[in-house]
């Protein structure tokens, strides 16, 4: 029962920093790109493989740890269901060069990010 606690507050943790995220690129960069779902998704996929490899590879993050870390955190701040209703909605408005976009740098950029992630953990703990 603690671990799915500190699973459901990691998750309102990642949900409260997507919001904020989402602001802020909405304002930075205007509502033409989903910047911020980009955004969220390239971070949230890099956390999530230096967490996983760290978490895999050590024992540097308990069970409940990487639990409330992937689950729960990154798990509240990643949105890939809004990144498939935001290009689906490109297509919708005729803005296919957008959805393209969107689908070519969110997935090669979160596949890379993922790699990213666990290179950074491997340099971290050395293996």
């Amino acid at each position: 029962m603690i671990r799915f606690l500190w699973i459901c507050m990691g998750g309102a943790v990642g949900t409260g920093a997507r919001y904020l995220i989402a602001l802020w690129a909405a304002r930075s960069f205007g509502p033409t790109f989903p910047v911020g779902t980009l955004i969220v998704n390239l971070l949230g996929s890099f956390l999530l493989g230096f967490v996983m490899h760290v978490g895999n590879t050590t024992q540097l993050l308990p069970a409940t740890m990487r639990l409330t870390l992937t689950t729960g955190i990154i798990g509240g701040f990643t949105t890939y269901s809004t990144f498939n209703y935001e290009t689906a909605d490109l297509l919708r408005t005729g803005t296919g060069e957008y959805a393209a976009l969107n689908l070519i740098a969110t997935v090669g950029g979160c596949l890379i990010a993922v790699f990213a992630g666990i290179a950074l953990a491997r340099l971290a703990v050395g293996r």
